[in-house]
């Protein structure tokens, strides 16, 4: 995810300090992954140095003095672009998964013990995140949603791989 472009989105709401860009960032997408603070100003300072946010303010405060930030015209048409240029598909075509199956066959070890592994990890993983996604909201139900249709799929190539791997075994040992 663009963080940059993340933030400019934000502003696009009103000005808004640091610290405000950081909460609204992590109420929205960080529930896993929360920006740092030093994150959030690394970026600001990239935004500004490249015109697509400006200084509104300064906030005064019982703590230091917090600069407020609004995007510019340059900084909307660069939320434009960045929401219209769609995602590249990220096709696993060289997974780690496919290659500790291809090892395990080479090495003489059990590829079943490997795939079995690997889906009791992606159907706990999946319990989780149903759990997670009945007591969230709708925004949370998405993204559970998005990783478990994720999990699900690889949960497809096991079955597919682990009902192929005799004629996998003699590939790969010939």
């Amino acid at each position: 995810m663009s963080i940059g472009h993340t933030l400019l989105g934000l502003l696009e709401s009103g000005p808004r300090h640091g610290y405000d860009l950081k909460r609204a960032y992590d109420e929205r997408f960080g529930h896993d992954r929360p920006l740092h603070y030093g994150q959030v100003y690394a970026t600001l300072s990239r935004l500004l140095k490249h015109g697509l946010i400006e200084e509104s303010g300064v906030e005064q405060g019982s703590g230091p003095d917090r600069r407020r930030y609004a995007v510019t015209a340059e900084g909307v048409t660069d939320v434009d672009k960045w929401l219209g240029t769609p995602e590249k598909p990220e096709p696993y075509l060289q997974s780690t998964l496919y290659t500790k199956v291809v090892i395990a066959l080479m090495s003489g070890r059990d590829a079943q013990d490997v795939l079995d592994a690997q889906r009791h990890a992606h159907l706990r993983t999946m319990r989780e995140l149903t759990t997670r996604k009945s007591g969230g909201d709708l925004a949370d139900q998405l993204i559970c949603d998005h990783a478990i249709f994720h999990l699900e799929a690889d949960l497809r190539w096991l079955e597919l791989t682990a009902a192929r791997v005799d004629e996998l075994r003699k590939q790969v040992t010939s």
